[in-house]
């Protein structure tokens, strides 16, 4: 299922991860685990913010992909499913008339 993971990043931690060099490097490993479609990052509600649109293939995965950003940014996380053009024509089409 494709999903969007929105990671709001503590400051604080986001900071520090900064300044000892090793928010890129996490960054880095999420996106190698995810393989996402598309990756932003932006601030958000005075937030660094991480955007990763991907497919997940079961929700089992949630917790590995999770705690990198709960445990080294205390990180706010959510998951939410997304569709694409094809899979609304689709949706649309198994509606009764």
């Amino acid at each position: 299922m494709r999903v969007l993971l929105k990671a709001s990043l503590d400051t604080e931690r986001s900071n520090e991860a900064i300044r000892n060099g090793t928010l890129g490097k996490l960054i880095q490993e999420s996106v190698e685990q995810t393989k996402p479609e598309a990756a932003y990052f932006t601030a958000e509600d005075g937030n660094r913010t991480a955007l990763l649109v991907f497919d997940l293939q079961d929700v089992s995965q949630m917790p590995a992909i999770s705690e990198p950003f709960f445990l080294n940014l205390g990180a706010k996380i959510s998951y939410t499913p997304l569709m694409n053009l094809d899979d609304v024509q689709k949706g649309l089409s198994q509606l009764g008339r």
